[in-house]
């Protein structure tokens, strides 16, 4: 057979040798056999696609010898894995059988292929009475089967790669499209292919076990990533892993200020390496605004930087802390789903990064060059289960702000507090949060008191109105306009916060002449409050 070979492979070369002679065009030309079809399949000589036919014909076999068989390799087999055609109508065949709960074995297949049309293309029912020949039993159905998916797996990068070759040499391709393309392709194959397995109960208990164990012996009862909040994290015990929290607010209620107080906290106080997406405001803006809270200067006055000689020895006495913590930020605009999920992916094996912001959701996109398939709506939601598909996937907790609709504003007086159906843009991301936060601020609708007498002037609330493993409520904390931030209600002036640790963010302001009074302090909010427009909050 090699000689054969050899031969042919020779009379092929001789051949277009032949030719050159003819063709002085190609005759300066080096290697032209191997550019024709035929110097390409002897080139190639050898190489067929990934396959195991044998194996295919063996699945469909025991598959209608045994009416369980396919219960076992039902999330393993699609139609497209099986490498010959007629293989793939008599799965699909099966499959539709499988739907109707309809029993398969050789004639109630051969009936359905007859119904769609393709029982004489596949061979006949002669052909689907040779497969059950091949087989005795279903024994290694399961394992025949990831072979089949393994062998289209390779088939399907060979395509991608293929592909991609042939669009890297086009100089009409964009180079960020073909990047975009790759990296949804491939993740499309390991989305669509690679499944986890069950687990058995004994595992499970076991890793909850361990998991317990390491946190028994903890003072703070913090099972996630701190908040930094003390009331909010007695609530919560820390954002968890594979948390999707969807923060949401009206305009100028401070929900930048509020997560970047978390993620000042996480990576400063507690060492988490943290990761912020900010798809509104630059990393600049960003880092002026932790500056501004750190080393508690007005951000008046880091914008204009008008700084007294006292303040800039203040700011670079106190900064420390945030040059060295391990906060990253991204403010890439028009981020698409796809370019964020291979960003958290190089970020967690690089800094295995422990939590994730995003401000906010309704910028994303779903797919390349900002167009998403299908209405907003739909957009909206597809880009909230791929969140939660990341967070999940990382193991780490989720923050995505979110708008509020103007719902809020039209109800009356007091009545403005947030409500789930006033998530803008789809009811997905109520289904698929694991919790949903709303920030609400009463002193930017006017109301300087509560029901019961006391000031509201300063006094952010975070509202827990939907927490799938814990409670729901309202935390009070104080907003610092000035200063761009967050901080417990019931913290000491000078003081630290004695659960957390840590300097009191209130520590250098000096407090009203109602000191024992602290939700009487006064705290002048911020120009940026009264714009009319949406502020960076």
């Amino acid at each position: 057979m090699y000689k054969d070979d050899t031969l042919i492979f020779n009379f092929v070369q001789m051949s277009l040798e032949k030719e050159n002679d003819y063709n002085p065009a190609r005759r300066g030309q080096q290697g032209n056999y191997r550019k024709s079809p035929l110097g390409n399949a002897i080139s190639g000589l050898g190489k067929l696609p990934p396959q195991a036919v044998d194996l295919e014909e063996a699945v469909l076999g025991a598959l209608m010898l045994e009416k369980d068989a396919l219960s076992a390799v039902i999330d393993i087999l699609k139609p497209e894995v099986f490498y010959k055609d007629s293989h793939q109508k008599i799965f699909e065949a099966i499959h539709m059988l499988f739907q109707k709960s309809s029993p398969i074995d050789i004639l109630t297949v051969t009936s359905q292929l007859r119904q769609t049309g393709h029982l004489e293309m596949i061979g006949g029912a002669y052909y689907i009475t040779e497969l059950t020949n091949r087989v005795v039993s279903a024994a290694n159905i399961e394992f025949h089967a990831r072979i089949i998916s393994q062998k289209y797996i390779q088939r399907e990068l060979i395509r991608i790669s293929t592909e991609i070759i042939n669009n890297a040499y086009e100089d009409t391709t964009d180079i960020f499209d073909l990047l975009d393309m790759a990296e949804k392709n491939l993740f499309d194959i390991a989305q669509n292919n690679l499944r986890r397995d069950s687990r058995k109960m004994d595992d499970i208990i076991r890793e909850s076990l361990e998991a317990l164990e390491a946190i028994k012996d903890r003072v703070d009862g913090l099972t996630g990533v701190p908040s930094g909040f003390t009331a909010l994290d007695r609530m919560t015990s820390g954002w968890q892993p594979s948390d999707l929290v969807i923060i949401a607010a009206r305009p100028a209620m401070g929900k930048t200020a509020f997560v970047l107080s978390c993620a000042r906290n996480a990576s400063v106080q507690f060492g988490k390496p943290v990761v912020v997406f900010s798809l509104e405001m630059s990393s600049v803006q960003l880092v002026n605004r932790l500056i501004s809270g750190e080393a508690e200067i007005e951000q008046e006055k880091l914008r204009k930087g008008n700084l007294a000689e006292w303040e800039w020895q203040q700011l670079h006495s106190k900064i420390g802390n945030l040059t060295e913590a391990p906060l990253f930020i991204d403010d890439t605009p028009a981020l698409n789903i796809f370019e964020f999920r291979a960003k958290c992916r190089r970020l967690k094996a690089q800094y295995d990064i422990q939590m994730i912001i995003i401000d906010y959701l309704q910028l994303m996109h779903g797919k390349g060059e900002g167009k998403g398939g299908g209405n907003r709506e739909q957009e909206i939601g597809s880009i909230s289960r791929a969140l939660k598909s990341v967070a999940k996937e990382l193991n780490v907790p989720v923050l995505a702000l979110s708008q509020l609709s103007r719902a809020v504003e039209s109800r009356p007086g007091a009545q403005k507090k947030p409500m789930l159906s006033d998530l803008r843009e789809s009811g997905s991301i109520e289904q698929d949060a694991d919790m949903v936060l709303f920030l609400y601020r009463p002193e930017y609708y006017g109301l300087t008191e509560d029901e019961e007498g006391r000031s509201t002037i300063g006094v952010g609330e975070v509202i827990i109105a939907k927490h799938r493993n814990g409670e729901t409520g309202t935390v009070p904390l104080r907003f610092i306009g000035k200063f761009v931030k967050f901080a417990d209600l019931e913290e000491d002036f000078g003081g630290g916060n004695p659960g957390l640790g840590g300097a009191s963010p209130f520590a250098g302001m000096a407090p009203s002449e109602d000191f024992e009074k602290p939700s009487n302090f006064i705290i002048r909010p911020s120009r940026m409050d009264e714009m009319d427009e949406e502020p960076p909050f």
